[in-house]
This record gives C-alpha cells, sequence and structure tokens, in this order.
C-alpha cells in the first residue's frame, strides 16, 4: 500500500513537472526563437545583439540542469515564502510587454520555480545555469554603458592612430575620429568594444566553470582580467585594420570585417585563445601551489 502511494506521488510530481516545462515552452519559445534569429541574422537591436553568447550560453545552461538533475531529485521538497515573490514579479514582468521586463521574467520565473519546488537548496543548486540565462538575457545595460565609453573610445582611437602612424600613414587622430587619406573614421560607442568584451567575460565563467576552476578566486580573477586585456587589445587591432582599409579604400575588406563574417571570425579566433590561457593559469598555479607545499614540509 505504502509502495502504491509513493509511485502515485511520484507519477503526480513528473506529470506536475512536465506541465510545467510545457508552460514555460508555451511562454518563452516565441521569444527565445525571436532573440536567435536575431543573433544570427543581426536582425535585432544593436543593444539586443550584444547578447548573442547567449547561442552558446543558453543551450549550455540547459545542459547543466540536466546534468543535475539526480542531484536535484535527492534534494527534499520545501516551499521558500520567497518563491511566491519571485513568480508574482515574473508574472507581472511578462505581462507588462516591455521588451525588457519580459525578457527578464524568464530568470526570474526560473528562480522563483526553484525556490518553490526545493528551497534555498534547489536555488543553490541550479545558480550557475541560473546566472547563465540572466547574463544571456537581453537588457538595456549596453545603451545605459554606452555613454561611459568615451575614454575607451579615445584610448582605441589613439592606439590605432599610433600603430597605423608606425607604418608610414598620415592618419590625424582628434578624439574619437581618425582622419586619413581624406576619410574619416569614427570609434563609436558601439565600436568601443564592449560586445566583445561581454562575450568574453561570459566564455570565460563557462570554461573556468567547465574546468573547476572557478573555486579558486587567484585563478578567477587572473583569467577574467587577462581576459579583458586580450579583448581589448583585440579591438584595437580591429580598429585599426578598418582604419587601414576604410582609408585606402578597400571598401569591401573593410565591410567584411566590419558588418561581415570576417568579425565572426576575428571574433571566434579571438575567444579559442582563452582555452590555452586558462589551461597556462590552471598548471601555472597549480605549480606554484605545490612547490609552496614542499617549502612547508
Amino acid at each position: 500500500m505504502a509502495l502504491q502511494q509513493q509511485v502515485k506521488k511520484r507519477n503526480v510530481s513528473d506529470l506536475l513537472n512536465l506541465a510545467i516545462v510545457g508552460v514555460l515552452l508555451l511562454l518563452y519559445a516565441p521569444i527565445l526563437l525571436h532573440w536567435l534569429d536575431g543573433w544570427l541574422n543581426k536582425n535585432i537591436s544593436t543593444e539586443h545583439e550584444y547578447f548573442s553568447h547567449g547561442i552558446i550560453g543558453l543551450p549550455f545552461a540547459a545542459y547543466l540542469a540536466w546534468m543535475n538533475r539526480k542531484k536535484w531529485k535527492r534534494l527534499p521538497d520545501t516551499i521558500h515564502p520567497l518563491s511566491a515573490v519571485f513568480l508574482l514579479f515574473g508574472a507581472v514582468f511578462y505581462l507588462s510587454g516591455v521588451t525588457e521586463w519580459v525578457n527578464l521574467s524568464l530568470p526570474v520565473i526560473l528562480a522563483g520555480l526553484c525556490l518553490w519546488f526545493k528551497g534555498i537548496a534547489g536555488l543553490r543548486s541550479q545558480r550557475f545555469p541560473l546566472l547563465l540565462v540572466f547574463l544571456a538575457t537581453p537588457t538595456a545595460a549596453p545603451y545605459l554603458i554606452a555613454p561611459y565609453t568615451l575614454p575607451l573610445q579615445s584610448f582605441i582611437a589613439g592606439t590605432a592612430g599610433f600603430i597605423l602612424n608606425q607604418f608610414g600613414m598620415d592618419v590625424t587622430v582628434n578624439e574619437i575620429n581618425l582622419y586619413v587619406g581624406g576619410r574619416i573614421v569614427e570609434v563609436a560607442p558601439y565600436c568601443a568594444g564592449l560586445k566583445m568584451l561581454f562575450t568574453t567575460l561570459y566564455v570565460g565563467l563557462m570554461l573556468l566553470y567547465w574546468t573547476e576552476a572557478l573555486s579558486s578566486r587567484r585563478t578567477t580573477i587572473s583569467f577574467l582580467s587577462l581576459g579583458v586585456i586580450i579583448s581589448i587589445s583585440a579591438n584595437i587591432i580591429r580598429n585599426t585594420l578598418l582604419t587601414f582599409f576604410h582609408g585606402t579604400g578597400q571598401e569591401a575588406a573593410f565591410k567584411w570585417l566590419h558588418e561581415g563574417w570576417g568579425g565572426d571570425v576575428y571574433s571566434a579566433c579571438m575567444l579559442v585563445s582563452l582555452v590555452p590561457l586558462l589551461n597556462w593559469l590552471n598548471s601555472y598555479f597549480s605549480a606554484s601551489l605545490k612547490t609552496q607545499q614542499e617549502g612547508e614540509s
């Protein structure tokens, strides 16, 4: 009799889980498909295109949640009072019709469901997948940050002009504008490398988690700091090439690197370079720790 009740309870729980997944798919499948189409075809708003790292981040988050399913099932069923708050705010955000709020309703509702089924322990067990979903959710953050990128724009313009001058090109730099060959190239806010920087930090977090190096504060800080330097340096080189192409009348090459698939290839190569960097840091800190332990013993 007890076994039958247990089986019945499990069946009801499984049906409830399937129903919730079905409702979430009905609510958010159109939104996720809209994001994916916009990221792939670049027909989404400029600010929302900054979150194109979600193409790899969202499937990775789903994969991690699926791999944690056994640990999730072992957690005791408990409802945290905050779950109602999260679910209420998520519903309000979704029904508001405001794009950013509708988008943000996804991570809010997912966090609320974790609290509803497994309490704080459930939220803690899914914290990294939830973080990936939140950081891949398109918001107005790039639009809010853009007005404060002027120092970075000026630095990129000045460095690009200096590099081209070393190669014998007559380049004049005026704040964020470069004048070369009778043409002007502007390092606009959206050319300051924010998208590449966001993607670098996002992919960096994924690599740190995958290699189990996220628990090491020294490795995490060093890796993300070097990643920022690599991202900024790569963007300086890219803007230097764009200025060279535009100033010498090579418009096809300019469009290829600026708007075409050349820019995607360039970014992908930069991101691939993060893998050997992380491997080197792990080896370096492991050897350093081993040497320290041998010295103490």
